[in-house]
């Protein structure tokens, strides 16, 4: 059944309300509280056919809410509307992969990271592209999807490529499939779980990047709307307790066989 957005706004206020603040009726009662993921990111978040979410992101936001003992509920949200949405009030929290980058940061609080991994370059098997630098992307048609801290790192730091921009991950790899660009920039787990998978078997990790702070920034936190500290702040010592208690490991280790959250 589809849900009016008037509907689904006034549910995530209401959640809102209860979880930052409103005065509970009980010791049983529990915050509640909307979590806004794309859906389209695998392996951290993807929307399965039978309408599950599923991935390391949605792992870990079920994990730190059950910390939080808070009530939690899932909206799927394309990327580039995923931060007017927050600001809206369509749900309470962003747990998509979003790096926490000044530009963001003007717009959003963001928690302490919850993992942190590097940006990579695929090319076809055959591609006679050796080395993920600027000058071999030279002339070259580079695919990233749009509003990322991918698409910005190709913008300064592969700027002999030509860019070319997708609203999802998912049209990129098509169209370096079937030869219509010729490398593709993002994630490297993200690229890794693509390039071992049956769909990817046309393409192979060129190599990392180093990442710039200044665009990719620390890691990759949770979103939450300006001046929401009670709820960020909870967030933040739930990360933490994760960390100790072998329940990230856990769920770590369920999708790589690396420790994601980095230095």
């Amino acid at each position: 059944m589809r849900i009016s957005t008037k509907l689904t706004l006034a549910i995530s206020a209401l959640a809102l309300s209860v979880s930052l603040g409103a005065p509970h009726a009980g010791a049983q009662d529990m915050k509640k509280v909307v979590i806004g993921t794309e859906g389209a990111y695998p392996p951290f978040n993807t929307l399965e056919a039978d309408g599950n979410l599923t991935g390391f992101d949605i792992d870990i936001a079920k994990a730190l809410c059950e910390e939080m003992k808070a009530e939690c509920t899932f909206v799927t949200q394309d990327w580039d509307g995923i931060i007017p949405a927050l600001q809206a009030g369509k749900f309470d929290a962003i747990i998509a992969s979003m790096s926490i980058t000044p530009e963001r940061m003007e717009k959003v609080d963001f928690t302490n990271k919850y993992y942190n991994t590097p940006p990579a370059i695929a090319v076809p098997k055959d591609s006679d592209i050796t080395e993920a630098t600027d000058e071999a992307l030279s002339g070259k048609l580079l695919g990233a999807q749009s509003s990322t801290t991918f698409s910005n790192y190709a913008e300064a730091k592969l700027p002999s490529a030509e860019l070319k921009l997708y609203p999802t991950t998912d049209e990129y790899k098509l169209d370096i499939e079937s030869g219509r660009v010729d490398a593709v920039i993002d994630d490297v787990v993200v690229l890794d779980e693509w390039v071992k998978s049956d769909a990817g078997a046309c393409c192979k990790i060129l190599g990392t990047l180093s990442p710039d702070p200044e665009i990719n920034g620390p890691g990759i936190g949770i979103a939450v709307r300006k001046g929401e500290d009670e709820l960020r702040e909870s967030f933040n010592k739930a990360i933490v307790a994760l960390r100790e208690n072998g329940k990230y490991k856990e769920i770590n280790d369920k999708y790589f066989d690396f420790d994601v959250y980095g230095d």
